[in-house]
């Protein structure tokens, strides 16, 4: 299946998981998609090979940084009527504080939305949503 076509179905039915199996870095970490009331929200289930320092452990900035931009490329995804995958023009990312060996999770909004530009805001967080360990800021091509 193409891209396209799993952007059809995953704006159809409101269900990334086809999406997120395409997509090898996904797929290798083993994020799923769950439905929220406020939209996708991104999950990252803990494993030891995710930690980038051993001492004290902490996730890989990679992975960090990985994070909220799936997120916000997913709600562009599902809420944008675009024929393709959103290309990126600028992600800035804010590395908040390490994340620990425990479940992240992830979630992206539109603040902006153009004819060819959407900005979006997206955070990565564990225990509390409201201290993030990062976020971003980024505006997709739509267009």
């Amino acid at each position: 299946m193409i891209v396209e076509d799993l952007i059809r179905e995953a704006r159809a039915s409101g269900d990334l998981t086809a999406f997120n199996q395409a997509v090898p870095y996904m797929r290798f970490l083993g994020t799923r998609f769950e439905p929220s009331e406020d939209g996708p929200m991104l999950n990252l289930p803990y494993r030891e090979s995710l930690i980038g320092n051993p001492m004290p452990p902490a996730l890989h900035g990679g992975i960090t940084g990985a994070l909220p931009e799936s997120a916000a490329i997913a709600v562009v995804i599902l809420e944008v009527d675009a024929p393709r995958l959103p290309k990126i023009v600028n992600l800035t990312i804010d590395y908040l504080r390490p994340g620990r060996p425990v479940d992240t999770r992830a979630w992206g909004r539109i603040t902006r939305h153009g004819r060819r530009i959407v900005s979006v805001q997206a955070s990565a967080w564990q225990d509390d949503r409201e201290r993030p360990i990062a976020t971003d800021m980024g505006h997709f091509l739509i267009g």
